[in-house]
């Protein structure tokens, strides 16, 4: 049988663990896994719960939701493999190490469609036996590559989206589609260097760490919640070719950390930042 995950926020007050864990003892449900944090600005409760056990969704939701505070958001989920729709461009390195994860399960999702503004990557993809679709955007609107796009990912009905090195902006348009469903790799430790050629900037700026960035995405641009980040030394010695190379490496590893995250639903937002229960 599959886990399954309580994702609770609320106001804060006492006694909302030991409501929350009681309710779950009274539906006969083994608790295997808990994690909690309070905003003390915001007087906010989050927590995280994995337990084990049959269900009875609507009757264990009601109980819950009746021992919180009346503004309570309460998601219940069961830990299955999620569907996902990857978007790229030209660059292999963040495509491949996901399609890598894919086939040795270390997702708790299937990877069911790939889809490029470019055709390099369609032998990449197809070695592993996954659906290429080349949406081109050279010489058309941004509405109508967009339309196209919207067909293709919508045909495959993922759970959410992930850009692996997709150089393109979204527009509102397109984000609002998937509210907190779509995942980004940032090329630099936002919110230094947000925008394009954010290695070069670095270069010229003479930083001496760089880093990467995984984030939801948001109609304003590199902008949403940060899931996980991670950065690198650089010195005087390192040329622009060396920052781009060590920051793939800085990529793959954020995007693969944040996307196990979000598939085993650790994260929560709250405005423009996120709780990530690791």
């Amino acid at each position: 049988m599959k886990s399954s995950v309580l994702l609770v926020e609320c106001a804060d007050r006492p006694g909302l663990v030991h409501a929350i864990s009681g309710t779950l003892f009274r539906h006969g449900l083994n608790v295997v896994g808990n994690q909690e944090f309070v905003d003390r600005p915001s007087a906010r409760f989050y927590m995280r719960t994995e337990f084990d056990g049959p269900i009875d969704a609507p009757a264990l939701l009601a109980d819950i939701r009746t021992a919180l505070p009346p503004d309570a958001d309460v998601r219940l989920s069961r830990l299955e493999p999620k569907r996902i729709v990857v978007l790229a461009s030209k660059e292999h390195h963040c495509l491949a190490d996901v399609l890598v994860r894919n086939l040795f399960r270390e997702f708790n999702a299937e990877v069911v469609a790939v889809a490029a503004n470019h055709d390099l990557l369609a032998p990449l993809t197809r070695k592993f036996d996954i659906p290429f679709h080349l949406v081109p955007s050279t010489d058309r609107s941004r509405e109508a590559h967009e339309a196209e796009l919207l067909g293709v990912v919508g045909r495959h009905e993922p759970d959410f989206v992930v850009l692996a090195k997709y150089m393109r902006v979204l527009s509102p348009e397109f984000v609002r589609r998937f509210p907190a469903r779509i995942v980004n790799i940032h090329h630099s430790f936002l919110p230094a260097f947000a925008g394009a050629r954010p290695y070069h900037q670095a270069f010229e700026r003479g930083v001496k760490v760089i880093g990467a960035t995984a984030h939801y995405v948001t109609p304003e641009l590199d902008a949403g919640p940060i899931i996980e980040q991670e950065i690198t030394r650089v010195s005087h010695r390192d040329t622009v070719e060396d920052l781009v190379r060590k920051g793939k490496d800085l990529e793959r590893m954020v995007l693969s950390r944040a996307l196990r995250m979000h598939l085993q639903n650790r994260v929560l937002t709250y405005g423009n930042r996120t709780v990530v229960f690791e």
